[in-house]
């Protein structure tokens, strides 16, 4: 790759465009190292999916609910010389999350996995509380074996995974193959099918199936075993804190600003133009938006080939979600909740190949006024986020509102059937579909997670931060290493240093 010196006049900016948190974290680490950035993103403030939405007054978590992985958090911050906790209120979450099944029963999971165990035990058994301890030890095995040689590294080709992760990291890999998947791999630790269930949406936490998607990962199951918190406020304070980190390293930032193409000449990104016509020169640019959009020549003919277009099939998740306030009744709510219907296979043949939504979907339940302890901060009406998974269909149809309600409705009947009762307070509810995330994030469908993670090489299939364009860089969830708060801004320290890299 030719130098990000090649690319516009040394005194241009480097131009990040996407202010989400991989183009915050890229933009904070470009800024501290002495370069002149420039943030843009379309949107009216910065955070990208990361976005709170105003419900009667009362703003709401409109996107990521869960903050693990705070290494990924600390390490930025220290580089900039500060640290996490002066800028952002944690609080550790000892109970991870509270599950229930409209067929009966209900398992509380923690982060002490003896304290799971013995929970799962009085659950589903002793055989299903050794195959959970089993899977933890796993899990954890999978974790160590590819954290280093891959998600806090740059993308690899499947021969340079093998040769970082050398003898003692195969070992992990060759019991858990990719090949397996997550669904298949479960099957050999719980005899229960509610625990299957439970663990298998950890697919979904990078817009996957659990039967389609590799048994790697099942190192979701030990993230939050080392570390689940709650940001205090809301995860929109997250992207409030990285926006001032970047800002106090010198980064600038404007918001309205939507990026019409990127401006290319001779396999050599110059900079950038806006909607209105402005042009802005850059040395570099770093693009945190969806991958897509370069795909499909959203962003200009110039970078169509920079990243590879799948079809629609391929889109990872997308979701309805209703931001609410309301009442609720007959179900002690924690943090984090899902509650689960009978046939889980069914939901994501639904989704994946049907193309449609379940009657009978999960829903998640972020009840966002619940403490650490789990005790509402409200005796009133307190704030929800309740979502339901769907597919990436955004650009092909547009559901009515008729149709929301319906899905609303069925999410609703899956809840009571598990204890729930929610008594929403009217005209205090904000729906989005993915007819609106495409909206929001261009050429995506509304798919929430770039590609789905199905099949053996689908990690693969994520573009890195390098390209061919000299001078552009990639950074987001749609890209290596993948989907997630922390991975995003994994994948925008990654674009930085080589960036970084290519000046020197």
């Amino acid at each position: 790759m030719r130098s990000a010196r090649r690319s516009g006049s040394a005194a241009a900016p480097v131009v990040v465009v996407g202010a989400g948190v991989a183009g915050l974290a890229a933009a904070a680490d470009l800024a501290g190292a002495g370069l002149d950035v420039l943030l843009l993103d379309r949107a009216a403030e910065v955070g990208g999916k990361m976005r709170e939405v105003r419900v009667a007054g009362a703003g709401i978590d409109g996107g990521p609910t869960v903050f693990t992985m705070r290494w990924v958090f600390d390490s930025l911050f220290a580089a900039a010389g500060r640290t996490l906790e002066g800028a952002l209120a944690l609080e550790p979450l000892q109970l991870l999350a509270r599950h229930a099944w409209s067929g009966g029963g209900q398992l509380d999971l923690y982060a002490d996995v003896e304290r799971s165990s013995e929970a799962i035990g009085r659950f589903a058994g002793a055989r299903d509380a050794r195959g959970y301890r089993e899977f933890c030890a796993r899990s954890a095995a999978v974790y160590r074996s590819l954290k280093d040689a891959f998600i806090a590294a740059p993308r690899p080709s499947p021969l340079a995974l093998v040769r970082r992760l050398g003898v003692g990291g195969l070992g992990p890999m060759l019991r858990t193959p990719p090949s397996s998947t997550l669904w298949k791999a479960l099957a050999g630790h719980f005899a229960d099918p509610r625990l299957r269930q439970l663990f298998g949406r950890y697919a979904t936490y990078v817009g996957s199936s659990p039967f389609a998607a590799p048994a790697t990962l099942m190192l979701i199951a030990h993230v939050e075993q080392d570390g689940v918190w709650r940001v205090v406020g809301g995860m929109r304070r997250l992207a409030e804190a990285l926006e001032s980190l970047a800002v106090a390293q010198g980064a600038r930032r404007r918001c309205g600003a939507h990026v019409r193409r990127l401006l290319v000449e001779r396999g050599v990104v110059r900079g950038v133009e806006l909607a209105g016509g402005e042009r802005i020169e850059a040395r570099a640019v770093v693009y945190a938006g969806d991958a897509a959009a370069l795909a499909d020549g959203s962003l200009g003919e110039e970078v169509r080939g920079v990243a590879r277009r799948f079809t629609p099939a391929r889109r990872s998740l997308s979701a309805i979600t209703w931001c609410v306030t309301a009442r609720t009744r007959g179900f002690d709510l924690t943090h984090h909740n899902v509650f689960f219907a009978d046939d889980y296979a069914a939901e994501f043949d639904w989704i994946f190949r049907r193309r449609g939504i379940s009657p009978t979907p999960t829903v998640y339940v972020c009840a966002q006024d619940r403490g650490a302890n789990g005790i509402a901060a409200t005796s009133q009406s307190e704030r929800l986020l309740l979502l339901i998974n769907a597919p990436a269909d955004g650009d092909q149809r547009r559901r009515t509102p008729e149709e929301i309600a319906r899905h609303a409705g069925d999410a609703f009947a899956v809840m009571r059937a598990c204890g729930l009762d929610v008594d929403v307070t009217p005209g205090a509810g904000v729906a989005t579909a993915p007819h609106d995330f495409h909206a929001m994030f261009p050429a995506t469908g509304g798919a929430l997670y770039g590609i789905a993670n199905h099949g053996p090489w689908a990690s693969f299939d994520r573009p890195g931060s390098a390209c061919r364009v000299a001078g552009l860089y990639l950074a987001g969830g749609s890209v290596h290493p993948g989907a997630g708060v922390p991975m995003a801004t994994m994948s925008g320290r990654l674009a930085a240093a080589r960036l970084l890299a290519d000046v020197a």
